[in-house]
Formats: C-alpha cells, structure tokens, sequence
C-alpha cells in the first residue's frame, strides 16, 4: 500500500457543467492498494491508521483526477499549428497528407511515441483517439500506449472516398482489419476497441454497413467519428446522403448510435439531432481550440445540455492546437462567454468536471476513474509549478480552492504537470 499526501481536488457528483461543484481535500491522504483508492480522509488520520505505509509527499502544488481527452487524432502529433484555414482545406493541405505518411512503419512508430508522450506530459491520463487509415499503423499505437501504460480507446480509421488514394480501403478490408486489430487489442489491459469511420462525407453506406458489423461482433466496443463541424461539410454530407434527415441520422440509420458513441465537434447540431442524440445516449466530445482555430463556430453547450446529451473535452490534435486540457478547459470558458445569451457561463469545477469526470462518463468509465473517490484507479495529475512562476504566484495567493483552480485552467501548461499515475503506477514519461 502506498499513501498520498496532498491537496486533492475533484468532482465526484454531477453530470453536466453548470452546476458542477468541487470537493476539495487539504492536506488529506488516500491510501492506494493495487491501484485502486481504499481510503480517503484527512492525512493525519489515515496516516494514524496505517503508520508503516510508504508516504508520497505531493503536498507541494495541486493533485486533480488524471484527464481525460474524448478526441485526439495521433497521426496528427507532427502537423499540430497549421493556421489559417477552414477544415476542409486544413484537411487537404496539412492532415491528410501527414496521415498519409503512416504507411511507412518506421514513420509510424515514432509518431506512436510522440503521440503518447504528448498525452502523458499534458496530465493525460485517458483517451478516445483516432487512429491510423493504416493497420499496422494502429497496431503502434497500441503498442506504444501499453508499453506506457496509458488507457487508451482507439482503432483503425476507415474511408472509401473523398481522401487521397492511399488512405482508401474497402468495406470488406475495413471490416476484416478492423475485427483483427479488435481480436487483438479490445479489453487487453487498458485497452480498448473503436470502430471509427472518419466522417459520413468520407465513408459510403457499405463502410458504415462494415462498421456496425464489427460493432456487433465485438462486445463493448466503442465507436467515434465527426460530425456537424463545418458548414461545408455539412452540406456536402446532406449532397451524399439525400435520404438521411439530418447528419446525425447518417449514423444512426446504420445502427452506429447508442451509449457507447462518442460524436466530434457537433457544433451546427440541430434541434432534432440533439434530440436523437440524448435518445440514443450518445456523447459529444467538444474541442474549442480546434473549433476556433478552424474558425468552424462557437460551440452551443447549453442547447446540449438543455437536450441531456453528455459533453466532454477533447483536445482534436492536429487541429487543436495541442494535448493541454486546461488550455482546452479554458477556450470552452472563452467560447461560452463569447456566446451571448446563448452561451453557458462554466465555472472552474465545470471545467474540471469537462476535463476529468464527464470524460469518464462518456467513455463508460466513471466506475473506474474520473475523480478521487474511494472505490476508484488512482488515476491523477500533480500539478506544481516552478517557484516564482506566475502560476505559483497565482496559487500561492488563491481565496479559496476553487480560485485556484481556475488559476490552475488560466495559466497551467505541460511543464507544471509534474507527475502523473495511472491505476497507482507513475508514468515514466512525465
């Protein structure tokens, strides 16, 4: 058993922002027990209780619940920054030429590393990535991301049309390689399948057929696309889809909908899509730096929850502009104050909550992690930052706990995450 020392933060109750509040621990203890919290409370207690456990002193700085990132594309690890354009030509000029480079195996292998160590120095605890058009591709990513020991839900991206050539497949290839990568990886440690077409405007009906086959055949698996990003891609997907209702309806009338779908960027999302959505119990993972710096929209967070559909963060590398999930945390407060009337004002515990909890919730993993409970993965972040920096300045004069939270959200970047644990085991790439 070890013991924790320090000040935690989390936000255990609660399903949507808005409301969220936060449970702030100082100078408390949680005693970890292969991985898992067994006991939390005020540290002199615990440690009164257990004198001859291992203490881990992180009394100096922050500890919060290891984040966790609801879209991340890893090819993307090396086109992060490509400013300037709207999706569609982003896509074309900067992240499918990139993807396309995953061909090579030696190249694939070393954004697979890039990718993870992106993730674990951002406090990135667990992810639902995108992976490779390129099986192997994928297969170095798992590999890289067990080796790690990183949780991560992903799989191999497939298109029949509309990318480069390369990127291309077939609906029985994207079937037959995507059943093996499953057979391979799915449940495997802290592994897990998605079934993942790119976008409805890159795949035919017969890949989402395939899809929602392997779903099927693959018991808890997961399934992740985009949708309603752009106006131009909406309108291209309505041309390609007559006789869908709506984008949303691409999916659904495939049977690719339900609990254990998570949805990108939904920012031109319609009344009834929204509706469908919360009927299906599906997900949204929201992505602000990427919405802006594509210049797609401003996010309507409080029409999806208004509907009850879950919302979650995600960072969308390569068109976000990198793994931080407090940069993240703080451009969805941005967007929401820039919304007018429409906007959702976010509080420093919804932002946590986004980051940390309503990840948990939409990956189906809220009984594992997500915050500090007793019961839960010792999954966490420590955040310190150098003495005299602005952030420390700013954490050292906090009002309260929450004020410093929302100086950690304004102002931490990767070098204040100086620690993170998965299931109670330090990362080494922290």
């Amino acid at each position: 058993m070890t013991l924790f020392r320090g000040t935690f933060l989390d936000t255990p109750d609660g399903d949507a922002p808005g409301s969220i509040r936060l449970r702030a621990d100082t100078d408390a203890g949680l005693l970890v027990t292969d991985g898992t919290i067994v006991e939390r409370g005020r540290f002199v207690d615990v440690a009164a209780r257990h004198p001859e456990e291992d203490v881990v002193d992180l009394s100096a700085g922050l500890v919060l619940p290891g984040l966790i990132d609801t879209h991340v594309h890893y090819p993307q690890v090396r086109s992060i920054g490509a400013l300037g354009m709207p999706l569609l030509d982003w896509l074309e000029k900067s992240a499918l030429p990139e993807e396309a480079r995953l061909e090579d195996p030696g190249y694939a292998n070393g954004a697979a590393t890039d990718f993870v160590r992106g993730l674990v120095s951002a406090g990135t605890t667990t992810a639902l990535v995108f992976g490779a058009h390129f099986a192997p591709a994928v297969e170095n990513l798992f590999d890289e991301a067990e080796r790690v020991g990183l949780r991560v839900t992903a799989g191999l991206v497939v298109s029949d049309r509309a990318l480069p050539e390369p990127l291309l497949t077939t609906a029985e290839r994207a079937y037959e390689e995507s059943l093996t990568l499953a057979k391979r990886w799915h449940d495997r440690g802290r592994l897990r399948y998605a079934v993942t077409p790119r976008f409805s405007l890159s795949a035919s009906a017969a890949v989402l057929d395939a899809c929602a086959a392997v779903l099927t055949e693959v018991p808890g698996a997961w399934f992740t696309t985009h949708a309603n990003e752009n106006t131009a891609e909406v309108a291209q997907v309505a041309r390609l889809f007559p006789e869908a209702r709506d984008y949303i309806d691409t999916y659904d009338r495939h049977g690719l909908l339900g609990p254990q779908s998570v949805i990108a960027h939904n920012v031109h999302a319609t009344d009834p899509e929204l509706s469908m959505l919360s009927d299906r119990g599906a997900s949204v993972a929201h992505c602000p730096t990427s919405n802006c710096a594509l210049g797609s929209g401003l996010f309507d967070l409080r029409r999806h929850v208004d509907h009850g559909v879950r919302v979650a963060l995600g960072s969308d590398v390569g068109a976000g502009t990198g793994f931080g999930l407090f940069k993240e945390g703080l451009q969805a407060y941005f967007v929401q104050q820039l919304h007018g009337d429409r906007g959702l004002p976010l509080s420093a515990p919804d932002l946590l909550h986004l980051a940390t909890r309503a990840g948990a919730l939409a990956l189906g993993q809220s009984e594992v992690v997500g915050d500090l409970s007793v019961g839960k993965a010792f999954d966490a972040v420590w955040v310190r930052p150098r003495a005299g920096d602005p952030l420390d300045v700013g954490l050292r004069h906090a009002a309260s706990a929450e004020d410093a939270l929302a100086k950690i959200f304004a102002m931490a970047c990767g070098s204040d995450v100086v620690g993170v644990w998965v299931g109670g085991d330090r990362l080494e790439s922290a």
